[in-house]
């Protein structure tokens, strides 16, 4: 389910799975809870790219933030083209990245840095942190409008 066309909402907020990650269950989840909340969700559902991503902050300048997902555990190589799209200013916006964030039963526990280095503004390790982030930066979005 591919949406990409101009929204303005203060509550916006555009959400996907990792490039190489076609996982849609948690996904869809996600996006119906942030939908009950009252955030209209731009869903560009699994196997996202960064290119992606950048087109939909695009036509959707006024975003809260992306928000991507992994559960394949390939989060760091499939977010790594975030570093060059923001130096060309084509995501200038928050980046939250939650789920398994690398793969297999042995975590070295560095991806959380590496994502962080790449870009990525919040790294989460549970859904539950997912919502008082976005709040958090709504409440800021809305404080920088008054």
């Amino acid at each position: 389910m591919r949406a990409g066309g101009p929204v303005i909402s203060p509550k916006t907020v555009i959400l996907g799975v990792a490039a190489s990650d076609s996982h849609a269950v948690a996904n869809h989840i996600i996006a119906l809870h942030l939908d009950q909340l009252g955030y209209h969700v731009v869903n560009l559902g699994p196997c996202t790219p960064i290119s992606e991503f950048a087109e939909s902050f695009a036509a959707n300048p006024d975003v809260i933030a992306v928000v991507i997902g992994s559960v394949n555990g390939h989060a760091v190589e499939d977010v790594s083209p975030l570093r060059a799209a923001r130096a060309a200013g084509l995501l200038d916006c928050p980046v939250i990245v939650g789920g398994n964030l690398s793969v297999g039963s042995a975590k070295t526990g560095d991806e959380p840095r590496r994502l962080l280095e790449l870009g990525v503004d919040h790294v989460l390790s549970s859904i539950d942190e997912l919502t008082r982030v976005l709040d958090r930066l709504r409440a800021r979005t809305r404080g920088a409008a008054a």
